[in-house]
Protein backbone atom coordinates (compact mmCIF):
# COMPACT_ATOMS: atom_id res chain seq x y z
CA UNK A 1 0.00 0.00 0.00
CA UNK A 2 1.32 3.34 -1.14
CA UNK A 3 1.49 5.75 2.08
CA UNK A 4 3.04 8.89 0.03
CA UNK A 5 -0.60 10.59 0.32
CA UNK A 6 -1.15 10.41 3.38
CA UNK A 7 2.15 12.11 4.45
CA UNK A 8 2.54 14.78 1.51
CA UNK A 9 5.94 16.33 1.32
CA UNK A 10 5.63 20.18 2.95
CA UNK A 11 5.38 21.34 -0.16
CA UNK A 12 2.45 20.21 -0.80
CA UNK A 13 0.81 20.04 2.28
CA UNK A 14 -2.98 20.84 1.93
CA UNK A 15 -3.41 25.04 3.00
CA UNK A 16 -5.90 25.78 6.33
CA UNK A 17 -8.04 28.05 5.91
CA UNK A 18 -5.65 31.49 7.04
CA UNK A 19 -7.58 33.64 9.54
CA UNK A 20 -8.28 36.91 9.64
CA UNK A 21 -5.20 38.44 11.83
CA UNK A 22 -3.15 36.40 9.20
CA UNK A 23 -4.68 38.20 6.30
CA UNK A 24 -4.43 41.71 7.97
CA UNK A 25 -0.91 41.13 8.21
CA UNK A 26 -0.27 39.85 4.51
CA UNK A 27 -1.95 42.86 3.17
CA UNK A 28 0.01 45.29 5.97
CA UNK A 29 2.83 44.28 4.97
CA UNK A 30 2.07 44.41 1.12
CA UNK A 31 1.13 48.02 1.58
CA UNK A 32 4.63 48.88 2.78
CA UNK A 33 6.55 47.87 -0.48
CA UNK A 34 7.93 50.96 -1.75
CA UNK A 35 6.89 51.61 -5.90
CA UNK A 36 9.65 49.94 -7.86
CA UNK A 37 10.32 47.66 -5.25
CA UNK A 38 9.03 44.16 -4.67
CA UNK A 39 8.92 41.26 -2.36
CA UNK A 40 8.31 37.54 -2.66
CA UNK A 41 5.53 35.36 -1.21
CA UNK A 42 8.78 34.14 0.81
CA UNK A 43 9.50 37.46 2.02
CA UNK A 44 6.40 38.61 3.16
CA UNK A 45 5.59 35.14 5.55
CA UNK A 46 9.24 35.99 6.58
CA UNK A 47 8.29 39.36 7.13
CA UNK A 48 5.33 38.65 9.09
CA UNK A 49 7.19 36.04 11.51
CA UNK A 50 5.74 34.14 14.00
CA UNK A 51 2.13 33.33 13.53
CA UNK A 52 -0.24 30.58 14.64
CA UNK A 53 -1.38 30.40 11.30
CA UNK A 54 2.27 28.81 10.32
CA UNK A 55 3.30 27.09 13.69
CA UNK A 56 4.57 24.01 12.56
CA UNK A 57 4.95 24.17 9.13
CA UNK A 58 7.98 23.87 7.53
CA UNK A 59 9.38 24.07 3.49
CA UNK A 60 7.66 26.66 1.48
CA UNK A 61 3.93 26.66 3.27
CA UNK A 62 4.18 30.35 4.43
CA UNK A 63 4.75 31.67 1.05
CA UNK A 64 2.08 29.30 -0.32
CA UNK A 65 -0.31 30.66 2.58
CA UNK A 66 0.84 33.95 1.42
CA UNK A 67 -0.01 33.37 -2.31
CA UNK A 68 -3.19 31.95 -0.70
CA UNK A 69 -3.85 35.29 0.95
CA UNK A 70 -2.99 37.37 -2.23
CA UNK A 71 -5.29 35.75 -4.42
CA UNK A 72 -8.16 36.03 -2.21
CA UNK A 73 -8.36 39.20 -0.29
CA UNK A 74 -5.26 41.20 -2.51
CA UNK A 75 -7.29 43.17 -5.31
CA UNK A 76 -6.99 46.20 -2.92
CA UNK A 77 -3.44 46.42 -2.66
CA UNK A 78 -0.38 46.58 -5.07
CA UNK A 79 -0.55 43.11 -5.83
CA UNK A 80 1.96 43.10 -8.86
CA UNK A 81 4.52 43.93 -6.28
CA UNK A 82 4.57 40.35 -4.59
CA UNK A 83 6.25 37.74 -6.68
CA UNK A 84 7.50 34.63 -7.35
CA UNK A 85 10.64 33.39 -6.26
CA UNK A 86 12.46 33.10 -9.33
CA UNK A 87 11.53 37.05 -10.02
CA UNK A 88 8.54 36.16 -12.04
CA UNK A 89 5.29 38.07 -11.71
CA UNK A 90 2.35 36.73 -10.37
CA UNK A 91 1.12 33.55 -12.00
CA UNK A 92 -1.67 34.22 -14.74
CA UNK A 93 -1.39 38.06 -13.95
CA UNK A 94 2.09 38.57 -16.24
CA UNK A 95 0.16 40.76 -18.64
CA UNK A 96 -1.85 42.95 -16.24
CA UNK A 97 1.33 43.30 -13.89
CA UNK A 98 3.70 44.91 -16.32
CA UNK A 99 2.27 47.93 -16.90
CA UNK A 100 3.01 48.75 -12.94
CA UNK A 101 5.90 47.71 -13.47
CA UNK A 102 6.85 49.76 -16.43
CA UNK A 103 4.95 52.68 -14.51
CA UNK A 104 6.76 52.17 -11.28
CA UNK A 105 10.61 51.76 -12.97
CA UNK A 106 10.98 48.21 -11.26
CA UNK A 107 13.95 46.64 -13.00
CA UNK A 108 13.15 44.02 -14.82
CA UNK A 109 15.21 41.26 -17.10
CA UNK A 110 13.87 40.56 -20.53
CA UNK A 111 10.68 42.80 -20.38
CA UNK A 112 9.02 40.94 -23.57
CA UNK A 113 6.45 38.43 -23.12
CA UNK A 114 8.48 36.50 -20.89
CA UNK A 115 10.25 38.65 -18.49
CA UNK A 116 10.81 38.79 -14.80
CA UNK A 117 12.04 40.93 -12.22
CA UNK A 118 15.74 41.75 -11.63
CA UNK A 119 15.44 40.62 -7.55
CA UNK A 120 18.63 42.16 -7.17
CA UNK A 121 18.02 45.59 -7.46
CA UNK A 122 14.42 45.11 -6.83
CA UNK A 123 13.98 43.15 -3.82
CA UNK A 124 12.80 45.25 -0.61
CA UNK A 125 13.76 44.56 2.72
CA UNK A 126 11.21 45.74 5.20
CA UNK A 127 12.75 48.41 7.75
CA UNK A 128 15.88 48.83 5.30
CA UNK A 129 14.77 52.63 4.84
CA UNK A 130 14.37 53.06 8.64
CA UNK A 131 17.95 51.82 9.34
CA UNK A 132 19.16 53.96 6.89
CA UNK A 133 17.53 57.09 7.88
CA UNK A 134 18.50 56.37 11.52
CA UNK A 135 21.80 56.85 10.58
CA UNK A 136 21.48 60.26 9.16
CA UNK A 137 22.72 62.87 11.07
CA UNK A 138 19.94 65.27 10.57
CA UNK A 139 19.03 68.48 12.38
CA UNK A 140 16.46 68.20 15.33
Amino acid sequence: MDRSQDNPPPELAPLREPSPGFVEQVLAVVETIPSGKVMTYGDVAAAIGEHDDLAGETGSYGARLVGNVMSRFGADVPWWRVIRSTGQPPRFHEAQALPHYQREQTPLVNAGDTYRIDLKRARHAPGAETATQATLDLPE
